[in-house]
């Protein structure tokens, strides 16, 4: 088996592994450890003749061995009602939240008394086939028109061995001594053998044979290990979904030889919990994306583990002042190493050149306010590699204080002519050609939608039909200090857009951010119902590192809208702009001993450590620390140890 790295493909993910030209070049990343028994491995293929799609795949494999590891599925309903009232309906994120577990996703088959995708949760149902949780029965199997032909389950005993049972009609499998059960759709995978292509003539549907958004839980040849994989869809570019046949390559890849189609749509979920037992989603939901929120449903399935943490002590997180300081303990000495970022493929590290410690810090500068940051504090020693993983919210109310750039109804240039050979979005692009100006809103939209102000009423005006693509130019200052800000973005949008700064990409709503974007290239999703409303401004943060060219002078901020459909019958487009600087809060300073000397750190920015080598009343005694004194932390050798304080900037 050869390796190659594929630059971009998975960020964050580092080597993939590449499997087979036969099965379309899929790629795997290793198996990440992510909890006590269960690791994570991601999946994504180059479109070819085999597979002429773009597919991406999230596995968890779960230790079925490991006596830590339990499972767990939607629990019966109070007032509990074979048929009708089995279980209530709950997000997956939800789920997870209430039962305290580990990793969750959507399961069996269900449906609503009203036989409609339902609009809040807590609302009763019921569960097509066997499911059943620790040890009470939630659902049998059907006969006849209403089960539907879902059949194929998998039994977990007591002790999570798995039973696979692919023909569960009623009686059913004997249900001594199982402790948990779910059912899905039909098999895919059997002893190994890909029979995905059978499915479409052996359970017939409508849709689901087609390329869609699946779920699919699996088993190793030797029952050791679950398999809960997730194939995102629906989303050009990106993922556009699986066939059956497809699904059990992907799940032949990740080691399973017996593997159950389970549910697929819009109701595809798959979460995993942060160290502070909140949900974090691992697959990008198609029904997220064209909803804004998730599917609310009535089967699901998780698996509860300890947390993986690997000799990390005491591991702390100081927010303030737009800095983040971590600290932890190992019992050896080892390396000092963070890596973060606004999602879980981190993209930013920070690694200490200090010394090997057993007392870390590390500062983390320049956060964005009001965002969570996931971070992975790592020590490698000579003996091992000890990691934990986790996030932490950069709260906005922590020293941050927000300044008007401009508002709605700032004027903007505009065009709908074909720029894909044109670097528009340069600074000293001429707008000479383009076919007007107005202030915001600038907009095509029936007279009965509220949101306003409606300034300028773009073209080809009400009743036409409207170009998929809209391009928009406006230039703005920028007064007072750029070290350390963040842009908050509140928007007024109908229905994807991309966001450009001085010629620079810095942001995407409604348009996945691997799919290169021309003038016909639809949004992938809307916001807001699909309408631009009064009482949904869509906010977003730039963080201080996409800000690096931001000028005091001028600033040309481009902006391209792409409609959802072809022949859409509106557009609307308003931007307000405001400033974030972290506040000038007194800092802390602290020190630990850590070996032959003391570490000093501090939260906040633009300080300087200062030294008094002996004690005197004169301040001139006091001088900036050698080398960057600015940076948090430092390390003090014992015989270099004096009076140290910060000075402001």
């Amino acid at each position: 088996m050869m390796q190659r790295s594929i630059s971009g493909l998975l960020l964050g993910l580092g080597c993939l592994v590449y499997l087979s030209a036969a099965r379309g070049e899929m790629l795997l990343s290793p198996w990440v450890p992510a909890f006590k028994g269960i690791d994570h491995s991601v999946g994504t293929n180059i479109a070819d003749i085999t597979i002429p799609r773009r597919q991406v795949a999230h596995c968890f494999r779960v230790d079925l061995q490991d006596p830590d590891v339990r499972l767990f599925t939607t629990p019966p309903a109070p007032n509990y009602v074979s048929g009708t009232r089995e279980t209530l309906f709950l997000s997956v994120s939800n789920f997870l939240k209430e039962q305290k577990l580990a990793v969750a996703s959507n399961c069996n088959f269900y449906d609503s008394n009203s036989g409609t995708d339902v609009g809040s949760e807590g609302v009763p149902g019921w569960v097509y086939g066997l499911q059943v949780c620790t040890g009470a029965v939630v659902s049998l199997p059907e006969s006849g028109p209403d089960s539907n032909g879902r059949h194929a389950a998998i039994l977990f005993t007591t002790n999570n061995q798995p039973i696979v049972a692919f023909h569960n009609r009623p009686p059913g499998a004997s249900l001594e001594g199982i402790y948990t059960a779910v059912s899905g759709y039909y098999p895919i995978l059997s002893n190994g053998v890909n029979i995905g292509a059978v499915a479409r003539s052996a359970y017939p549907d409508s849709s689901i044979h087609d390329p869609q958004p699946r779920t699919v839980f699996g088993v190793s040849g030797d029952k050791r290990y679950l398999f809960v994989m997730t194939i995102d869809g629906r989303q050009s570019g990106y993922s556009e979904g699986a066939l059956d046949a497809e699904s059990a390559a992907w799940m032949i890849q990740f080691g399973a030889a017996d593997a159950i189609n389970m549910d697929g749509g819009g109701s595809v979920a798959l979460y995993r919990s942060d160290c502070e037992g909140n949900p974090m989603a691992v697959n990008h939901s198609s029904y997220v994306g064209s909803r804004g929120r998730e599917r609310y449903i009535g089967s699901h399935f998780g698996v509860a583990a300890p947390p993986y943490h690997r000799g990390l002590l005491d591991l702390d997180v100081d927010i303030g002042g737009g800095t983040a300081t971590l600290t932890w303990r190992t019992a050896a000495p080892a390396s000092t190493e963070v890596d973060y970022g606004l999602t879980s493929a981190y993209g930013s590290s920070h690694r200490s050149e200090i010394r090997l410690m057993t007392r870390h810090v590390v500062t983390l500068r320049d956060l964005a306010p009001d965002r969570f940051y996931y971070f992975r504090a790592r020590s490698v020693s000579t003996r091992e590699t000890n990691e934990v993983a986790c996030r932490f919210h950069n709260s906005s109310s922590a020293g941050w204080q927000a300044t008007p750039v401009f508002g709605m109804t700032q004027v903007w240039t505009y065009t709908t002519n074909n720029l894909d050979a044109v670097d528009w979005t340069a600074p000293t692009h001429s707008e000479d050609d383009w076919l007007g100006s107005g202030s915001g809103l600038l907009y095509v939209e029936d007279a009965a939608n509220p949101v306003s102000p409606k300034s300028t009423l773009l073209p080809p005006g009400i009743g036409g039909r409207l170009p998929v693509t809209y391009y928009f130019r406006t230039r703005f200052p920028f007064e007072g200090e750029r070290s350390g800000v963040s842009l908050v973005f509140s928007n007024f949008l109908d229905d994807g857009a991309v966001f450009y700064l001085n010629g620079r990409e810095i942001h995407r709503l409604h348009l996945t951010s691997s799919m290169v974007v021309s003038n016909q290239t639809l949004a992938t999703s809307y916001g807001c119902g699909g309408d631009a409303t009064p009482d949904c401004p869509q906010v977003f943060t730039v963080e201080p590192g996409l800000l690096e060219g931001l000028l005091a002078a001028e600033n040309v901020l481009a902006v391209e809208v792409h409609n959802y459909s072809r022949g859409s019958p509106d557009i609307v487009f308003g931007c307000a702009l405001s400033a974030l600087r972290p506040q000038a809060l007194p800092p802390l300073l602290r020190a630990v001993v850590d070996g032959a000397g003391v570490v000093l750190y501090w939260n906040g920015q633009g300080y300087t450590l200062q030294r008094l080598k002996t004690i005197a009343n004169n301040p001139e005694a006091w001088e900036d620390l050698p080398g960057n004194a600015t940076i948090s932390p430092q390390f003090i050798p014992f015989e270099d140890t004096a009076f140290f304080r910060l000075r402001g900037p």
